[in-house]
């Protein structure tokens, strides 16, 4: 997407894609401090998981800015499930952060009233996250207006395994949390540690899938061979995901 079609977005996609930049800014920031300042990129309170959110968040937040962008959906439904999907990468990567920042862990911690209140707080967003993903994913599954078979396929598929690896991390929470109040906080990080792969392929779809589909309008081949890769590629997709689950759940 160039620049001027950023221009020529609508508001709430102009507004994504600027708090975007800060997002993925901050990632990039944490990383240097990360390798400035020689501390460790392993457990809870690295650095790294600033950078690693701030990095994810700010590029999951402009790639569903710009695929949800090709559906045709009311306005007032776009500026509300964006809106609040923005507002929750900014409340998730600030408390992330700050904890970071202040040495204790962001996830699953319960030691005080106010760290209680932060893993409760990230958990609600995760929740928030998933409904929204969720109303973009019915949008493009009842809708087909003005999208070519490919790349109604690739949004389709990309919000699909976006709400699969939002699946995931809401079973990294729900088990970390259990594990965490029943007094295993170690056992809590290093299971949901373990899942964090295949929340990572499963969660870029959505960039990989229509980015593929929107290449493939600069070939000279018909709308029929581009479904076929498109629907080739879906399948890759899926079997990479699998094998990160079997390997890695």
């Amino acid at each position: 997407m160039t620049v001027q079609e950023v221009r020529r977005g609508r508001r709430v996609e102009r507004v994504a894609y600027a708090v975007a930049a800060v997002l993925f800014a901050s990632g990039l920031v944490h990383l240097v401090v990360l390798i400035a300042s020689g501390t460790t990129w392993e457990g809870p309170l690295s650095y790294r998981k600033a950078m690693t959110f701030g990095l994810s968040f700010g590029l999951t937040l402009a790639t569903l800015a710009w695929a949800t962008s090709f559906l045709t959906m009311r306005s007032r439904t776009r500026t509300v499930l964006l809106g609040l999907f923005t507002a929750v990468s900014v409340v998730e990567v600030t408390l992330v952060t700050m904890q970071v920042w202040r040495r204790v862990p962001s996830h699953f911690n319960f030691e005080s009233g106010f760290d209680s209140a932060v893993s409760m707080m990230l958990a609600l967003g995760g929740g928030v996250i998933l409904a929204t993903v969720l109303g973009f994913t019915v949008v493009a599954l009842r809708s087909s207006s003005g999208l070519t078979p490919s790349m109604l396929l690739a949004l389709r598929a990309g919000l699909v395994v976006l709400v699969v690896s939002l699946g995931v991390g809401a079973i990294m929470i729900a088990d970390g949390v259990s594990l965490s109040r029943g007094g295993q906080p170690q056992l809590a990080y290093t299971t949901a540690g373990a899942l964090k792969p295949v929340h990572f392929v499963a969660m870029h779809g959505i960039l990989v899938l229509p980015a593929l589909a929107w290449l493939l309008r600069f070939t000279p081949w018909p709308e029929r061979r581009r479904t076929r890769i498109v629907w080739a590629a879906v399948a890759v997709y899926a079997v990479l995901v699998a094998g990160t689950w079997l390997v890695f759940g």
